[in-house]
């Protein structure tokens, strides 16, 4: 088998696998004040340091969730709910996950003005865009550190300057799920107020994410109940899967950017040197991560070729997993500007330190047979 959907979600590590079992064998409830609950308990505490070290931040700024869309959740509406007397007007981008557009759309039926800022021709966010939509009554922006369907990087650690100078109240927060633990990622430095991160991206295991909360940042719990995460996230904790992600979070420190970005290129470079009419959706190299690969391949549907990889048990994406089997076109490649035909011929690669250079081989092979014969019987 050859794994190339893992911006989709990653396979767990053995060490996750491990940490799972003993957690499983805890089972105090980490509210309980006797010895198996202060066990539970002090499995959080270290997941929230491991967590941290990741961000440079203090781990009393770490909450969990059940994933990045829950986090993306709680910082917009929670955020924009508990700030609406400072203004209306939030901003977000035209390539954003579902998780965010979603509730921007929702905000807006309750009122809220928004401003969808675009792009440039290489996905990446136009700040001039930006800077000339931020006014003084906005008081929210969400964008994403990583695109999940291209890999572009967009510009975060530039946002908040602008942002001081414009729109002093707004509050940032960043989509970190593709980013976290793969790319560069200074939340302080950079201003950030709230960020999102998931555990099943970085090799931990599915109903898992965490939201950093900045001091001094004024929002309103999502989920209410029983109080635990100091009220703001309700909720006996899945000491499971916090357990899971703290230890991606260990491992996730020793990942080699520098050889999945190499993966990333052969295949690339095996792509573009053995089939013709292709084309790359891709940043600039300073603006583009290594773990994901957008290419259109004219003259066929990405779905065939899905299909025709997995019987070599090669397993790639279409776009977004969260939108795959939804009948509309990708809102990203669309906003970028790429036609009909290269939006419906786009298949996503993304890595993993797992793959080999024999898998990209194999799946350079597959790739020349797989397209050669789709093309062959497409009806011009």
């Amino acid at each position: 088998m050859i794994y190339l959907d893992n911006a989709s979600t990653t396979k767990p590590s053995s060490g996750v696998i491990d940490a799972i079992s003993d957690a499983l064998n805890n089972f105090g409830n980490p509210s309980s004040m006797h010895r198996l609950g202060i066990d539970a308990e002090n499995i959080i505490k270290k997941a929230k340091e491991n967590a941290s070290k990741i961000l440079s931040v203090s781990p009393n700024n770490i909450y969990f969730t059940s994933g990045g869309t829950e986090s993306n959740n709680t910082a917009i509406f929670g955020a924009c709910h508990a700030n609406i007397k400072k203004g209306k007007h939030i901003i977000t981008s035209k390539i954003e996950h579902p998780s965010v557009l979603t509730p921007f759309k929702m905000l807006e039926e309750e009122g809220f003005e928004v401003s969808y800022i675009g792009t440039d021709e290489n996905g990446i966010l136009d700040l001039e865009e930006f800077e000339n939509e931020l006014r003084e009554d906005t008081i929210f922006v969400s964008i994403m550190l990583v695109n999940n369907e291209t890999g572009a990087i967009m510009p975060v650690d530039k946002l908040k300057p602008i942002m001081k100078k414009k729109s002093p109240k707004a509050l940032l927060h960043i989509d970190a799920v593709q980013g976290f633990g793969k790319v560069l990622l200074k939340p302080k430095q950079w201003g950030v107020d709230l960020l999102s991160a998931s555990g099943h991206k970085i090799h931990a295991i599915k109903g898992t994410g965490l939201l950093y909360i900045n001091d001094n940042v004024l929002i309103k719990p999502f989920i209410c109940g029983g109080g635990q995460q100091k009220n703001m996230r309700s909720g006996t904790e899945n000491v499971v899967g916090i357990s899971a992600f703290s230890k991606a979070c260990e491992e996730i420190c020793n990942y080699n950017a520098e050889y999945v970005r190499n993966l990333r290129e052969k295949l690339k470079n095996g792509i573009l040197e053995n089939i013709d009419r292709v084309k790359i959706n891709e940043a600039v190299s300073e603006y583009q991560a290594g773990h994901i690969l957008n290419v259109s391949f004219l003259g066929l549907r990405s779905e065939i070729l899905l299909h025709s990889l997995e019987m070599h048990q090669i397993y790639v994406s279409t776009g977004s997993a969260c939108s795959t089997n939804k009948p509309m076109p990708s809102h990203v490649l669309s906003a970028i500007g790429c036609s009909a035909e290269e939006i419906d011929s786009a298949i996503r690669f993304s890595f993993s330190e797992d793959i080999t250079d024999e898998d990209i081989d194999k799946t350079i092979e597959a790739l020349i047979k797989e397209v050669a014969t789709i093309r062959k019987y497409v009806r011009k």
